[in-house]
């Protein structure tokens, strides 16, 4: 079977990443920055994915990503002069706010043309807090309580919470309030759970369930795998595609009731391949995978899912746990490792791929059960995504980019 390019259209499920594998490696650097007159263009097509997710003039878009990549370009020079920073994040406006620990260092960045900020706790004491709420959570999974993440623009760990009435939820707030005032707990009437979902009719499908698919990458073996989420694949099913096989999953590190990541690899078989264009279902074409550079928080991102389609809203924050239910009423499952964004998704998104220009950012996870997108672009909600930097790094695989 050949999983085959098809503009705009049906490919394996949702990331539906259309055409031949082409082996590559990955690129490092910002999003397609334009610094100069011979600099290269941005890819017209997410110009307008994004256009139409700010709803605003392809010009101003494409002004928005040559403000945000040069505006991390020079926060890599500040840090690569020494200026110590305590993380960074992307505005509304589109202003790159870096926290940073006194005075004289917010004065480095305010002259390097960006907005400095002395924060209180900063990334990296946050992520120290966070890392004891998910040891908490490892004991015993808190029910009610939807997630916890390192919030850098409100300089917290933000705890959601949409019933704190049960044991383990109160035990929990216990816990977050030993930090004080580095912890904030927001109400939040919406429970997650991950996002593949038993439904007929779909692309990549495993025991009668369907997701999306992610990345294409090369392993240390020079096999080709696919990138997905951990659940789409528990229990390491065979994957297939109308019907067809196309691929055999290998290794996930998500199971059910326990705390979890939600990462995992399947090996593509010898005939088929999964490529290096991600489709936007219609929207704008089909998008050049060119790299995997982590986006800052606020920055600019869109999905591909087969339920939803190409739906676009900004990064949240990284370093993310979340608390999934369980449909049948078992035990929930803890994910860490996530980041969140404002991108809405749906049952069935689960595996699909997030892009940030032409930088891949990671496969959906999950979301708030009965999140309804209406089929806009640029619908209100959640959703949380598996990094894809992190997976590559993890099972030591090379990204395809074209």
């Amino acid at each position: 079977m050949k999983i085959s390019r098809k503009p705009g259209g049906a490919v394996v499920v949702a990331a539906t990443i259309g055409g031949l594998l082409t082996a590559g490696s990955l690129v490092g650097g910002p999003v397609a920055a334009a610094t100069g007159p011979s600099a290269p263009t941005y890819q017209p097509e997410m110009v307008r994915a994004l256009a139409d997710s700010l709803g605003v003039p392809e010009r101003a878009a494409v002004e928005r990503l040559d403000r945000e990549a040069e505006q991390q370009r020079r926060l890599a020079e500040l840090r690569g002069d020494g200026v110590r920073t305590r993380g960074a994040f992307f505005t509304d406006d589109g202003t790159l706010t870096v926290n940073v620990a006194d005075r004289k260092a917010a004065a480095a960045v305010t002259e390097a043309g960006l907005h400095g900020r002395v924060a209180e706790h900063g990334e990296r004491e946050l992520g120290e807090i966070k890392a004891r709420l998910d040891a908490h959570a490892q004991r015993r999974a808190p029910r009610g309580v939807s997630a916890w993440e390192v919030d850098l623009a409100a300089d917290r760990v933000t705890v959601r919470v949409h019933d704190a009435r049960t044991p383990s939820a109160r035990a929990f707030l216990k816990e977050a309030g030993r930090h004080g005032g580095a912890v904030r707990v927001v109400e939040d009437r919406a429970e997650l759970a991950p996002q593949a979902v038993v439904a007929p009719g779909s692309r990549m499908t495993f025991g009668g369930f369907v997701c999306s698919v992610g990345y294409g990458a090369k392993d240390g073996q020079g096999r080709q795998v696919l990138v997905t989420a951990g659940h789409c694949i528990e229990g390491l099913p065979v994957l297939a595609h109308n019907g067809a096989r196309f691929a055999q999953a290998t290794h996930t590190r998500f199971a059910a009731g326990r705390r979890s990541v939600d990462m995992g690899i399947a090996v593509v078989d010898p005939d088929d391949s999964i490529g290096v264009d991600v489709t936007t279902h219609g929207r704008a074409g089909s998008i050049a995978v060119r790299g995997a550079t982590r986006a800052p928080s606020g920055a600019a991102l869109c999905k591909s899912g087969q339920t939803t389609g190409w739906t676009c809203g900004r990064v949240g924050s990284y370093h993310v746990s979340v608390t999934y239910s369980d449909p049948g009423g078992g035990p929930n499952t803890v994910v860490t490792g996530l980041a969140s964004s404002s991108v809405c998704t749906q049952g069935g998104d689960s595996g699909g791929a997030y892009l940030s220009g032409n930088q891949a950012q990671g496969m959906t996870s999950g979301g708030p059960v009965g999140q309804r997108c209406g089929g806009q672009v640029n619908a209100r909600g959640r959703s949380y995504f598996q990094p894809l930097d992190d997976a590559l790094r993890h099972y030591g695989l090379t990204l395809n980019t074209k």
